[in-house]
């Protein structure tokens, strides 16, 4: 709807509500004459009851909450009240003269009673609820509007734009490999050799290339085992029976072999841990050895000329 269409539905609406005000203030205007207010208070009274009806819509309006649903709540009491008081003016012919005088508005004494205090409790309400609709719209504050959703969009998309130089960070995080809890061991080359030796392995014919099937042939799925030509691995502990048995040296052959692993080498050089690494032999055996050779070189020396 245009500005021009707003301003005549405003207008429209101005024009009827004070038409209304008009006829309810005749009826209210009366109802004041009768439970004794003078010319002056009757002539005000209706804008007491259907003025703050007037004030509790414009806050509802503003007012958000548990704020809200209070005006709400007060409008719709002074509605219902403005409308008693109509129909009983409409059921008291007494109260459509030109000067009405203080009198009764109801024949039975408890339904006069509880329409003078509904009647004369509407100015006291007015004050009180009017007064605290107006501190709450004062006091309201309004919610900060929210960011359009384009500027969230403009923003992501210039970040993925940025160049690789503009990143905060130019390189990713190497991966690290979890660590292994349970290693595992790698059999023996020795039993290897000894089960493949012991379990000669079956050839596994080769498979020749799947025919060309003509087009349109809906092709059936088959199951073709997997060529391996790896050696089955050994799993479990290999017996005693099956290793390779270990030939142990005596000290003659230990002396022979150090003698040669040494040959050439200065004094300052034979050490035990070099015996021991040249010819694969015990600390203790590497030690002797280091002495024995180191008595010979020093009796070789002495008997020298």
């Amino acid at each position: 709807m245009n500005r021009f269409g707003k301003g005549l539905l405003i207008t429209a609406l101005v024009v009827v509500v004070g038409m209304a005000f008009r006829v309810s203030w005749n009826a209210l205007r009366d109802i004041a004459n009768a439970i004794g207010a003078d010319h002056t208070a009757a002539t005000l009274y209706p804008f007491v009851v259907d003025g703050l009806m007037a004030l509790a819509l414009v806050a509802t309006l503003v007012l958000v909450g548990n704020d809200r649903k209070f005006a709400l709540r007060v409008l719709g009491t002074y509605t219902a009240a403005s409308l008693v008081l109509n129909y009983v003016h409409g059921l008291v012919p007494a109260l459509h003269g030109a000067t009405v005088d203080w009198g009764r508005l109801a024949d039975w004494d408890p339904a006069n009673w509880a329409l003078v205090l509904l009647a004369t409790s509407l100015p006291v309400g007015s004050i009180y609820f009017g007064s605290d609709l107006v501190a709450k719209v004062l006091h309201h504050q309004p919610a900060p509007i929210p960011a359009p959703v384009a500027y969230a969009e403009e923003s992501t998309e210039t970040t993925m734009k940025r160049s690789t130089a503009d990143l905060p960070v130019s390189t990713p995080a190497p991966i690290t490999a979890p660590a292994v809890a349970n290693p595992v061991r790698m059999p023996d080359p020795v039993a290897v050799g000894f089960l493949k030796s012991a379990l000669p392995l079956k050839p596994v014919p080769a498979i020749g290339s799947a025919p060309v099937k003509p087009i349109g042939s809906t092709p059936k799925r088959t199951t073709v085992a997997a060529t391996s030509t790896r050696p089955r691995a050994a799993t479990g502990r290999v017996p005693g029976a099956a290793r390779s048995p270990q030939l142990k040296r005596t000290q003659a052959q230990l002396l022979d072999e150090a003698r040669t692993a040494t040959k050439g080498l200065p004094d300052a050089k034979v050490t035990a841990e070099g015996i021991r690494r040249e010819i694969h032999t015990s600390p203790a055996n590497a030690r002797m050895l280091r002495d024995t050779l180191l008595a010979e070189r020093a009796g070789t020396a002495v008997g020298t000329p």
